[in-house]
């Protein structure tokens, strides 16, 4: 797995907030998404809306689709996780 995004994405594409993550999910994930953060004690409501987001994030994935029919057919591109390291090495980047 590439520890680089696929794809650049704006970052206020769903807005980190409860009303920005609501309005990207559609009918049933929308009302799951409020029953858990009106569920959640106020210290998990930070993960709740985290993860949220990261689901509301691709499912307004331009190429969504596509990525999860690559997937599901077994031709999505595949980086070994000594790959991901070395490549973050060369950006610079953080590597825990």
């Amino acid at each position: 797995m590439s520890a680089q995004p696929i794809h650049p994405h704006e970052p206020d594409r769903v807005p980190r907030n409860a009303d920005g993550i609501a309005a990207a999910l559609d009918g049933e994930r929308r009302m799951e998404f409020y029953r858990e953060l009106l569920a959640a004690a106020p210290e998990q409501a930070e993960a709740v809306l985290h993860r949220w987001w990261c689901e509301a994030m691709l499912d307004t994935d331009p190429a969504g689709d596509r990525l999860t029919e690559a997937a599901l057919n077994g031709t999505l591109p595949t980086t070994c996780v000594t790959e991901a390291i070395a490549r973050r090495h060369r950006a610079g980047l953080p590597v825990e």
